[in-house]
């Protein structure tokens, strides 16, 4: 039996904004649905479910679909995302590998 997921409100408007900045790409480039299919090796039926901001699709696939439709992602240039990248890698590396339940118990009876 297959297991029915739930989404906050955030992620359901985050996914379609996503989703309808990919359409107007798209749209504004010229582009069919199926010629951007093609560019990024997905159906059409994966990139209209990406367009219409359901939650299914790899994130690998909706970030290619993204970048070739020109959607920015993030608000900088290259060089400062590799920089953020780097200190980011810095701080995990900093971090414990793995975080264990914790074995005390909460007092939140005030």
């Amino acid at each position: 039996m297959r297991r029915t997921r739930t989404y906050s409100r955030a992620t359901k408007q985050a996914l379609s904004i996503l989703g309808k900045l990919i359409k107007v790409g798209r749209v504004e480039r010229g582009l069919t649905a199926a010629e951007l299919a093609e560019r990024a090796g997905i159906t059409r039926k994966t990139l209209r479910r990406i367009e219409y901001g359901e939650p299914g699709p790899e994130i690998g696939m909706v970030f290619e679909v993204a970048a070739l439709v020109g959607v920015r992602l993030f608000q900088y240039d290259d060089r400062t995302l590799q920089m953020h990248n780097a200190r980011l890698d810095e701080k995990l590396a900093l971090l414990p590998q793995s975080v264990r339940p914790s074995s005390k118990e909460v007092d939140d009876d005030f």
